[in-house]
């Protein structure tokens, strides 16, 4: 009762901190979409401002913070729909990369909108006009506003595919934070964690332990987007070539990745390098710069063509992945590289039948290495940099 009612201060205090922040919020919504960051048009809905009429009737929310979680909840949105076909279901994501691509995905009727950030105003205006009746929160979005305002209002909360790093879980351990974690897991009436490890976690920052269970990793059967554009013409471009692919590249990995290429390049002068940066616009900055440096770069994005001449093969669209997966034999995962860095989603490249190269920083992304070594010891390898380069050399 105690620890209640100090995570309740706690987040007093939080809400009228970001109360207070409101302008300065809303002033940096502005500036991400001057930047183009954010959707030219409908920005306004991160503002609990809707875009689109509400339907009469139930209403079940989803939210996901980007593409990659958004992905991995299509499938469950689709049962969703067919199962109970009179309920309408809103899906909600933070990026304009994932509207892009799931605006495609999800089945018609699913009304698509931006999430509200985590102001008073924002979340109580967002909440007034969609009545939620129940809100399922995908990995580790947990927003004190968001989750506690949902609850005053009787909306049934859902943590699926729940997950919280090593840096998360001691970020809420902390002592006053701890209060507001153990407050808003309070509200929660499913919890479904990634691993054992996860769901220790989720024990340890005081959520019921009744409303644990398990259902695995919903990103081993994320939805896929399929368009192949031009992928025909691309595999008749490489055919007689040695290629592999660097994906989901952070800032910074793109030297790691370089150093590659160019102890590749000793053995096999004619090999391609496609590379994937995890943010579409970091791409284009990479080309400028190896094309400055004299590397023959060709961008996807421009709709330039492979040649025999062609080094870099720099892929900055989105929804692609699986696709460019398909064509190489060995796909090396980035952001796991460097320190501070969490690992990304390896299932799919493996289920291309890649052989999988990634980094040392993999964050929760482990209890998935571990499962597909125990089925393949040789499906994947962590190598460090070091290794890395060594091993093309």
């Amino acid at each position: 009762m105690r620890a209640s009612k100090g995570g309740e201060t706690v987040y007093m205090i939080y809400r009228a901190v970001t109360y207070g922040l409101s302008p300065l919020i809303n002033l940096h919504l502005r500036w991400r979409k001057f930047r183009r960051l954010e959707h030219p048009l409908r920005w306004p809905e991160r503002l609990g401002r809707p875009s689109l009429p509400r339907p009469p009737g139930l209403l079940i929310w989803f939210h996901a913070v980007s593409l990659g979680e958004g992905m991995c909840v299509v499938p469950v949105i689709k049962r969703c729909v067919e199962r109970m076909p009179d309920v309408t279901v809103l899906m909600t994501t933070t990026t304009a990369s994932a509207f892009e691509v799931l605006k495609n995905l999800l089945p018609c009727g699913v009304i698509y909108q931006f999430a509200p950030v985590d102001t008073p105003t924002a979340v109580n205006a967002f909440l007034q006009y969609w009545k939620p009746y129940a809100l399922v929160l995908v990995e580790n979005e947990l927003w004190p506003n968001l989750v506690l305002s949902a609850s005053t209002n009787g909306v049934m909360l859902a943590l699926i595919n729940a997950r919280m790093s090593i840096k998360s879980f001691n970020n809420w351990s902390r002592p006053v934070v701890r209060l507001l974690a153990a407050l808003m897991l309070s509200k929660f009436s499913l919890i479904l964690p990634l691993s054992n490890i996860q769901a220790i976690h989720f024990q340890l920052l005081q959520a019921p332990p009744f409303i644990i269970n398990f259902s695995g990793d919903l990103k081993l059967g994320a939805e896929e987007w399929i368009n192949m554009g031009n992928m025909e013409d691309l595999k008749g471009s490489i055919a007689d070539r040695c290629v592999w692919m660097a994906s989901s590249i952070h800032r910074g990995e793109e030297e790691v990745m370089l150093g590659v290429h160019r102890a590749l390049m000793q053995k096999h002068p004619n090999i391609l390098t496609i590379v994937v940066p995890r943010h579409p616009h970091f791409g284009q900055e990479i080309a400028s710069d190896l094309q400055k440096r004299g590397v023959n770069v060709a961008v996807r994005s421009h709709g330039d063509s492979l040649t025999s001449e062609t080094s870099i093969y720099m892929v900055d669209t989105l929804g692609e992945l699986r696709q460019f997966y398909r064509l190489v034999p060995i796909a090396v995962i980035g952001g796991s590289f460097l320190p501070g860095l969490t690992g990304h989603n390896i299932s799919e490249a493996a289920a291309a039948g890649c052989a999988v190269l990634i980094g040392q920083h993999v964050g929760h992304f482990s209890n998935m290495i571990m499962a597909m070594q125990r089925l393949n010891p040789l499906s994947i390898m962590q190598v460090g940099i070091i290794t890395l380069i060594t091993k093309a050399s």
